[in-house]
């Protein structure tokens, strides 16, 4: 595969991963609400650093144990398959809450970036979603020994999820009055729906390679 199909699948990943409404998705729409375009991009930026963060540990990783990862490409795609299909579930039926302000009117913008940095760090599930997704690409993946593949998909991530809070920020700084708990779920049932076709489309590919 070329670089640009690794930075693009990386680009799709850092969608994907970003896009579920949590602690941090609220935090940057409530910002972005109160405050502008600009407090809802910094928000977002904490979340970029903490999920280029996993996404290096996830793919280097996963690329460290690579032949131990496609003696059992099989095993690891089915149980893969199974948890990206039960994450889509849980985030489907997630109903995050949009408070009606926000605190911390004096804090800079390099504190809201670092509290939205903790903030996602500190998400158990975070680092084995990325496992999981890196761990399930199989062929899509870079090869072994090759880093700079690596590097390219871990900035198509960082790429995909800075374009999503800047997507995210302007769209919700430009129709605030729009914005309610019922927008939130439904972002959360676009984004489960996404993950439960992917894992779905893993045991579509394990169909047709056994028949």
């Amino acid at each position: 595969m070329s670089y640009l199909e690794y930075a693009l699948i990386g680009f799709f990943i850092g969608i994907l991963t970003t896009a579920p409404v949590g602690p941090v998705n609220v935090m940057a729409i409530q910002h972005a609400v109160h405050k502008g375009f600009k407090q809802g991009v910094f928000v977002g930026l904490g979340a970029v650093v903490a999920d280029t963060i996993f996404a290096a540990i996830a793919i280097f990783g996963v690329s460290a144990v690579t032949n131990f990862v496609d003696n059992r490409s099989g095993t690891i795609e089915i149980v893969g398959g199974a948890l990206l299909i039960i994450f889509g579930i849980k985030i489907w039926n997630t109903h995050p809450h949009l408070e009606s302000d926000t605190d911390g009117n004096g804090r800079n913008y390099l504190g809201y970036t670092t509290a939205a940095f903790f903030l996602a760090i500190t998400n158990p599930g975070a680092i084995f979603a990325f496992l999981t997704i890196f761990g399930s690409l199989g062929e899509l993946r870079p090869s072994s020994g090759d880093h700079f593949g690596a590097l390219v998909m871990v900035a198509g991530v960082t790429g995909g999820a800075v374009s999503w809070w800047m997507f995210v920020s302007y769209i919700v700084s430009r129709y605030k009055t729009l914005i309610d708990d019922k927008w939130l779920d439904r972002v959360n049932h676009i984004a489960g729906a996404v993950l439960v076709i992917f894992g779905g489309l893993i045991y579509l590919d394990l169909a047709f390679d056994i028949f």
